[in-house]
């Protein structure tokens, strides 16, 4: 299952990106929001993020007017590799070289039809592991020490 969560500004873009997942039949959940009112992205990034680390669900797509705001919430959390993607090759390099678990794009920034394009493409990328897996074993044991040293 895939979480979703945005904020007001990628809330549009949350929308088209549900439409092809339902086309794709993929399961989702949307987190919030659900308006167009203002919200704190904090918030909805964190629903998703939390949920991801701590094994509930495998991945997540994040939305606000940048993306920057929700990659600093999420990539918070011990084992999200959130990845805020720009364009098609960043979308999937999120994927085969880093194993983003997280995608973050943002409404206010992204055309949809491109940002559906970018979707699909982490979707159907694997992971190229490899020389790849041992950078995030890296990235991992830095989680671990820093969760070690901060108890």
């Amino acid at each position: 299952m895939i979480l979703l969560g945005s904020d007001h500004g990628g809330l549009a873009l949350k929308e088209s990106i549900k439409s092809l997942l339902e086309e794709r039949g993929i399961e989702f959940e949307d987190c919030g929001t659900y308006s167009t009112d203002s919200v704190d992205y904090p918030d909805f990034g964190e629903k998703v993020a939390r949920r991801v680390s701590n094994g509930e669900a495998e991945k997540g797509i994040l939305f606000c007017g940048t993306g920057i705001g929700m990659s600093i919430i999420a990539n918070k959390f011990i084992g999200v590799r959130a990845a805020l993607a720009t364009d098609l090759f960043t979308a999937q390099m999120a994927k085969e070289h880093n194993n983003a678990n997280i995608l973050v794009l943002g409404g206010r920034v992204l055309p949809e039809e491109l940002a559906r394009s970018m979707v699909a493409i982490w979707l159907d990328s694997p992971f190229d592991g490899g020389r790849h897996q041992k950078r995030l074993d890296k990235i991992s044991q830095i989680e671990h020490e820093l969760r070690r040293n901060n108890s």
